[in-house]
């Protein structure tokens, strides 16, 4: 204790400089409120000057000259003044810390307790000065403790204990950080004070209490950056918030007028939408970032609002326009870019409007323009607005089977479209292999019907439902019509295959839409058989205990349920109510086709149709077979096994890893119900950890078709492309002929660095592909056959080590 009494005077005055420091960034600060900012530089200040008198007092402590007396004198009393003034101000920063977090609850007693008490500290000190109760000096003035010392000592424990209690009290509203300040100032000049007691001649409850005052801003200002980070957090979701809310109110005003447009088009009910949507999907596959995709949505949203310029009776007319009339309807695109250029925050709007009946060969209107003259964000609206316009219902016709749409697109390519953003569209008509990119209607989709009547024996029949090697459940009520002539209902359902998914029943457009009828089958059990091979009922039994009055049953509705899943060519539908359970097998002439189910009947009601399919797909060991596997790959087997692809890209080889250069010699053959160009051979270049195409970590690169049309992720590679056609080739109807009755391919991939190239030669048609590797991660590349309706046999893997070749056989 001897070497702190020496050094404690050099400390009290490092302590006071400090505290003067801390009173200067404390009157420059603004992140404190200025109740609280008064509070810690009265704090700040007190403490200074406390440390001051008493560093004078312990100075000037036994010097008996007249100057002695007065400083010691005058310190002590400033020591004892301004330790009571720190705790007022410490009182006024505790109420101005509860008013803030209590949210306006009264002020805690207790503090208007402690401000008395004060008051009545202040007073007993100037009482002391005159009567020696606190303290007196002797002859040599030195310090002596007073009789009514331990009062002096007993006001601020009071005051520190009450202080106390309401900081613990508000544990749970002040900030974790700041409610331990608040603590540690109250309790530790608790504990000074009573070593105060023990040690006298140490002034522990200034230094502490200065310490504690020093910790108190440092709090303060850690406590007020919190709050400026709330309120900056706060700001940035308000504003996030307002513009959301005014993106909001964009989005549904332009969705509002793009109704308001098609509503004009009693035709074309949500094509704005729908073109929208589409849009965008090319522009995301075409590597434009967020805000750009933004700009396409919004301008195919508004692409055709010069139409409200435009008489509802040329819109609507049925027949065919006149070429005055075709004149006023070629003005819509000038309308709407009159209309929008209004929003010149938003100039794309206009640009949207008024380019997108552009044609890519410069035969579009209004301007003619050609190529990339053409603005990008229009000739991606030309592109989907072509689509849905093919996909959608018209007065003349139903949607396009999505084939037809395909092939439309393969024509347009570089003459009424852009290369780029069509080959995008093909890309997304591949991937929608259930056709869900189209026009949706009430009467043309079966989960949406509430309620289908059926009066003569297959009078009329719900849209089809496609079956795939994914448990399909359907369930559906069905009941008799009591206002039907006939006394005996018949629901039935038919599975069938078509291009538009529609049966057609005596229909001109049976050959057309190629129609095939597998088979009948009523809910009774009853088959009648199409052109399925075979059909086997593996389970027929009766659920209740007498045999049911079917007519008296159908009389009150019957609810069915129907599971419906498909292996290649074998088809397994489960047919269950409260009375009966049906299960057949059904083996289909092609596992190539598709497969739908469509409800029909005679003198019933169907109702209440629901439609849900599992997620993960079956194993072939799920339908029992009932006929040999139809094959068309028994032919000779080369260095990997022979290969059929019933669909678009339904099977691939394992990946053979790519080296410096390899070749692949392979004969291919159309499948039977291959009718369209690209049934044919693709070779797919990809990185897998297993080597399967979507595989581990699989990346796709490119995907060359022997046809000569190539797919590259831009995001992964870039690609160039040249097609020739030599004097074999003939025309694409002796294309498809050659692929049907059998082709020998060639494919040569070679690689230097991040560069491969590609040539595929078949038919007559060479395809010449330079690939550049984009990331540089790319380095186990593998190379895969894949196809849509073809069969792949004799397939040889050349300019490969021996070691490659044995892993693939």
């Amino acid at each position: 204790m001897i070497d702190l009494k020496t050094f404690q005077m050099n400390m009290m005055l490092l302590l006071s400089g400090i505290c003067g420091t801390i009173a200067f960034f404390v009157a420059i600060t603004k992140t404190i409120s200025k109740r609280r900012k008064s509070a810690l530089l009265s704090m700040e200040l007190s403490a200074m000057f406390l440390l001051i008198a008493d560093r004078f007092a312990y100075a000037y402590r036994g010097n008996t000259e007249k100057i002695g007396f007065l400083i010691t004198r005058v310190s002590n009393f400033f020591v004892y003044f301004l330790t009571l003034l720190i705790l007022w101000t410490f009182n006024n920063y505790l109420k101005d810390l509860y008013e803030e977090y209590e949210h306006g609850k009264p002020l805690p007693k207790r503090l208007k307790v402690i401000d008395g008490l004060l008051i009545f500290g202040e007073a007993m000190l100037v009482v002391s000065q005159f009567t020696g109760f606190y303290y007196t000096f002797d002859e040599n003035n030195c310090y002596q403790r007073g009789g009514g010392f331990i009062l002096c000592y007993a006001i601020p424990v009071l005051i520190y204990i009450l202080q106390l209690t309401v900081i613990v009290r508000s544990f749970k509203s002040l900030h974790r950080n700041m409610w331990y300040a608040l603590l540690l100032f109250s309790v530790m000049p608790l504990i000074a004070s009573v070593l105060q007691l023990f040690f006298y001649g140490l002034s522990l409850i200034n230094i502490t209490l200065v310490g504690m005052i020093m910790l108190l801003y440092i709090f303060s200002l850690l406590d007020a950056n919190k709050a400026i980070e709330r309120a900056k957090n706060l700001e940035i979701t308000l504003l996030r918030d307002e513009q959301e809310y005014f993106r909001t109110i964009f989005v549904q005003t332009a969705e509002a007028l793009a109704s308001a447009i098609d509503a004009k088009d009693k035709y074309t009910h949500g094509h704005s939408r729908r073109v929208a949507e589409y849009s965008v999907k090319i522009a995301r596959l075409a590597g434009l970032d967020s805000k750009a995709c933004d700009d396409v949505y919004f301008a195919a949203l508004l692409h055709d609002t010069g139409k409200i310029g435009i008489p509802d009776t040329i819109i609507n007319k049925e027949r065919r326009l006149t070429d005055e009339e075709f004149a006023e309807i070629k003005k819509h695109p000038i309308i709407g870019k009159q209309i929008l250029s209004s929003i010149s925050r938003s100039p794309f709007l206009g640009i949207g409007a008024n380019y997108h009946h552009e044609r890519y060969d410069g035969k579009g209107y209004p301007e003619g323009l050609k190529g990339e003259e053409i603005p990008d964000i229009a000739r991606i609206i030309a592109v989907a607005d072509a689509y849905d316009a093919m996909t959608s219902k018209r007065s003349y016709r139903d949607p396009l089977p999505q084939q037809l749409v395909r092939e439309e697109f393969v024509k347009g390519i570089g003459t009424q479209f852009d290369p780029k953003y069509a080959e995008i569209m093909i890309r997304l008509i591949d991937m929608d292999s259930e056709y869900h990119m189209k026009e949706r209607q009430e009467t043309g989709e079966v989960r949406s019907k509430k309620e289908m009547r059926f009066d003569s024996y297959r009078s009329a029949f719900s849209d089809g439902i496609r079956i795939a090697n994914y448990l399909t459940k359907i369930r559906i009520h069905c009941k008799g019509d009591a206002g039907a002539l006939s006394a005996d209902p018949i629901p039935s359902l038919i599975l069938f295959d078509s291009l538009d998914a529609r049966v057609h029943d005596h229909d001109a457009r049976e050959k057309e839409l190629l129609y095939l009828e597998y088979c009948e089958i009523r809910l009774d059990g009853h088959i009648i058989n199409g052109s399925a091979r075979d059909i086997h009922c593996s389970d027929s039994r009766l659920l209740s205990t007498r045999t049911p009055d079917w007519q008296e049953i159908y009389q009150e509705g019957i609810d069915y349920e129907i599971e419906a899943v498909r292996f290649k060519d074998h088809l397994r539908i489960r047919i269950k109510s409260d009375y009966q359970y049906i299960e057949n097998i059904i083996a289909l002439p092609y596992s190539s086709l598709y497969s739908y189910i469509s409800f029909t009947g005679q003198d019933c009601i169907i109702s209440n149709i629901k439609v849900s399919k599992a997620n993960e797909p079956i194993g072939e060991t799920e339908i029992p077979r009932i006929a040999d596997e139809i094959s068309y790959i028994q032919g000779p087997v080369g260095d990997i096994p022979n290969l059929q692809i019933d669909g678009w890209r339904s099977d691939a080889t394992l990946g053979i890893p790519l080296g410096d250069q390899m070749e692949l010699n392979f004969n291919s053959m159309s499948l039977p119900t291959a009718r369209l160009v690209w049934h044919c051979p693709f070779v797919l270049l990809f990185s897998a950890d297993d080597r399967k195409v979507e595989g581990k970590n699989y990346r796709e690169l490119v995907l060359i078709r022997m046809d000569g049309e190539c797919c590259a992720v831009e995001d992964e590679v870039k690609n160039t492309t040249n097609v020739t056609v030599n004097e074999h080739f003939g025309n694409w109807e002796t294309w498809k002929q050659k692929n049907k009755d059998g082709i020998t391919c060639r494919i040569t991939i070679c690689r230097k660095g991040n560069t491969v190239t590609t040539s595929t030669q078949a038919a007559g048609i060479t395809t010449y592909s330079v690939t550049t590797l984009i990331h540089d991660d790319l380095q186990n590349i593998c190379v895969a056959l894949t196809g849509d309706q073809c069969a792949l046999t004799d397939i040889h893997v050349a300019n490969i080590s021996a070691a490659d070749k044995s892993e693939n056989v």
